[in-house]
């Protein structure tokens, strides 16, 4: 008797079903854990994904387990449904936008221009990709990462490519933590010693009107121009506002901290979670990793390039290294910005220069993916 009570609960037991793939997944989960406590790789969601992606392959757990009639889903699979329904990436952005002081693009509009530039890896991924038999809307999501915004390239493949969902997501927060050792090496290559030691004048003040005006303008413009972007934008601005206005401190507060961070656990865990031993381990999970890389560095070249034309065309007072920081994450590119250029000339100070290209990337990535959604949405 005693005897068989033990045999049910071991083959009822997740023991019982597990495979080598799962121990491969379970691998993969505690390398990003240690990559995201012990080496500080994107901690906030690498951590909770890495989580999400252990106990999808725990077998038997069902937490990602369907509703099924009258049968209940598993607590993740609804939790999911933040995701599936583009709301996670959404309020995300509005914490952004409560964050970020949009000054130095005020103050220089010109930083635009890198920006934008800085979404040449995205088309340029997504082009590679298409050549190598992805779909269009595949092609897309991959070729988001290339934005170095997370939240834009989950928030894209969810729309467009959901089972590609936590490659890619996994990709582009990895890439995001690596830019201080990804884009150093462009940065010394595509500029001189003599322009990545130029110092830039100081920015002109910005008005609190123009900083309270500018949300509202950013808001009307791309949502006309690219209404599937409205979202994104929309919290985005709306969570610069709350900022900038002066009049409702506890709501920019909690947009920056109480809600971020469980927005943040929520996205994380459910992200993770998609990425079970059947969807992930496969080829094309090595290429998106690839490809995510051509892409982060496509940006980051185009982002210098532009930033080289604008040091010519200002007569050598534009530092083309800020040019680098037009990949949207904020603020890490542009402090990388800041570090390679005190390395050149001690007396530099980059970083709010640098963080002009640094916000318009935020825009000009979710700008990118709604491009992409109008196209192949």
């Amino acid at each position: 008797m005693f005897t068989e009570a033990l045999k049910t609960i071991w083959f009822d037991s997740g023991f019982a079903a597990l495979t080598w793939q799962h121990l491969v997944m379970i691998a993969v989960a505690c390398v990003l854990i240690y990559l995201a406590i012990v080496k500080k790789f994107e901690p906030l969601l690498l951590l909770t994904i890495a989580f999400g992606v252990l106990l999808a392959n725990l077998p038997l757990a069902g937490l990602m387990k369907e509703e099924m009639g009258s049968e209940t889903g598993g607590l993740l699979h609804y939790l999911y449904l933040g995701v599936k329904k583009g709301i996670y990436p959404s309020l995300i952005f509005m914490g952004v936008g409560a964050m970020t002081d949009f000054g130095p693009l005020i103050s220089r509009p010109s930083s635009l221009l890198m920006g934008a530039a800085a979404q040449f890896g995205i088309f340029m991924a997504f082009i590679i990709a298409n050549l190598l038999g992805f779909t269009p809307q595949e092609a897309s999501s991959i070729g988001i990462i290339g934005g170095a915004d997370g939240p834009t390239a989950i928030y894209t493949t969810a729309k467009l490519a959901p089972h590609l969902l936590s490659a890619i997501a996994i990709a582009a927060y990895s890439y995001m933590a690596l830019i201080p050792i990804i884009q150093p090496p462009l940065m010394r290559l595509l500029t001189t010693e003599e322009e990545r030691k130029v110092k830039m004048e100081q920015l002109r003040e910005v008005s609190k009107l123009e900083k309270i005006c500018f949300p509202i303008v950013v808001t009307i413009f791309c949502v006309l121009l690219l209404p599937s972007v409205a979202p994104l934008i929309g919290m985005l601005m709306l969570g610069n506002l709350f900022r900038e206005s002066g009049v409702v401190e506890r709501l920019s507060d909690t947009a920056q901290n109480a809600l971020m961070n469980i927005v943040t656990i929520f996205l994380g865990v459910t992200v993770g979670a998609t990425a079970n031993a059947e969807n992930f381990l496969r080829l094309e999970t090595l290429a998106i990793i690839a490809l995510g890389l051509v892409a982060f560095a496509f940006s980051t070249i185009g982002g210098l390039l532009i930033g080289k034309l604008m040091y010519k065309l200002s007569g050598g007072k534009i530092n083309p290294l800020i040019g680098s920081a037009g990949v949207s994450a904020v603020p890490m590119a542009a402090r990388v910005s800041q570090v390679e250029g005190q390395k050149a000339n001690p007396g530099n100070f980059l970083l709010m220069h640098a963080m002009g290209p640094n916000v318009a990337g935020v825009i000009g990535s979710a700008v990118a993916a709604g491009i992409l959604m109008a196209l192949f949405g």
